[in-house]
């Protein structure tokens, strides 16, 4: 089997991908990592048994950038090369889910620490951990990532691999309870290399090919170009469509928002959901803090009788706006239609101005984030 920079090599030969320098700089920085774990005696071999003691883990890797800077395409070349048996990829979310379970089940009619023997369990076949889109947007998580990581790691000798869109300082930011979270954060910097793809270009946004942002009228074939985007972003198998992970966001204030549709910083809700119930700026600034790319299904014309709904979709383009979050959705008329009278209709303009914009090209090169983001 042919290491990662080999292959990655090989697939700017052949055409497939476009040289990079900081995305080389990160494969060269995983094969030194294939290279110490593919070291490691096999576990219940002669060599492992002559052993004293396990071996410690091998420090791991932090890769973070902007979206569609090849993160997602370094990991997995990275598991599919790496000469081990006992690795793992599993995208993050999936994985607290599945911890969150085991620790109801370890706490069941027992006491002590869950923690410790629930590190164990998740150690017992796995020597690399590897998690694509590592991201924090609920207090349950936070609360527990430092025990269970510092367990994974110090005491189970698990080395992990990452992915995220933030850097190590900015997870759960302004996230509730976050001083629970911070030595979190130190155990990154003690025992994680952080590379930094965080370049201009975004790659991902070539696989969209120049779809349109903006779909009417409503019906199946506005749908399924939303849903395509989806995918292309995600890079999730559409025949797989019944499994697309959710999620549930932290929005303050001890409520959390049911996301259907999460993967890869990719959101999709829909119009009833986020802006037909008692909704406010916090829960709008949650999401666009939690995803680079949203998803709204099902925005309807809005009659004065929907001055809530009108006022709720203002706010929630105004926090996804300023946070240059890119916005994709399927509706009934185009955004200049969309409220024309009823109250706030006239300063509705500006939204519907807005929403053009987020359309173009312009926009759409914009990194995620609001702390660069341009005035009006």
């Amino acid at each position: 089997m042919s290491g990662i920079l080999a292959r990655y090599d090989a697939l700017i030969q052949a055409g497939e991908l476009k040289a990079d320098p900081d995305q080389r700089a990160a494969a060269k920085r995983l094969a030194k990592l294939q290279e110490d774990l593919e070291a490691i005696p096999k576990r219940g071999s002669v060599l492992w048994r002559a052993l004293s003691r396990k071996p410690e883990a091998i420090e791991g890797v932090y890769m973070w950038g902007g979206v569609g800077r090849g993160k997602s395409m370094l990991m997995d070349l990275f598991i599919e090369t790496l000469g081990i048996d006992r690795k793992r990829r599993v995208h993050f979310h999936a994985f607290m889910q599945q911890v969150h379970a085991l620790l109801r089940e370890a706490r069941k009619g027992k006491s002590g620490d869950p923690i410790p023997p629930v590190a164990a369990r998740i150690a017992e076949n796995v020597r690399c951990l590897a998690f694509d889109e590592m991201v924090v947007n609920n207090s349950a998580d936070a609360m527990i990532m430092s025990r269970l990581f510092r367990a994974l790691i110090v005491d189970e000798n698990v080395t992990v691999v990452t992915t995220s869109n933030r850097p190590p300082h900015d997870l759960y930011k302004d996230g509730l309870n976050r001083e629970h979270f911070l030595p979190f954060i130190d155990l990154i910097d003690e025992r994680l290399d952080v590379i930094s793809l965080n370049g201009p270009i975004d790659y991902r946004l070539d696989r969209l090919g120049g779809m349109e942002s903006w779909h009417t009228p409503l019906g199946d074939e506005a749908t399924a170009q939303v849903r395509e985007v989806f995918f292309r972003l995600t890079d999730y198998k559409p025949e797989d469509a019944e499994h697309v992970p959710s999620a549930e966001l932290d929005v303050g204030g001890g409520r959390m928002l049911h996301v259907p549709k999460s993967l890869k910083g990719v959101g999709v809700f829909s119009f009833k959901k986020l802006c037909g119930e008692a909704r406010g700026a916090q829960d709008y600034l949650a999401i666009a803090r939690a995803y680079h790319t949203v998803i709204l299904v099902g925005i309807p014309q809005m009659g004065k009788d929907m001055r809530n709904e009108a006022a709720r979709f203002v706010t929630l383009i105004d926090a996804l706006y300023e946070h240059r979050v890119k916005f994709f959705a399927t509706a009934a008329a185009e955004p200049k239609d969309l409220y024309v009278s009823g109250d706030g209709a006239f300063e509705f303009e500006r939204t519907a101005s807005r929403l053009m914009e987020m359309r173009s090209d312009e926009y759409m090169a914009l990194g995620h984030g609001a702390q660069d983001a341009a005035n009006d």
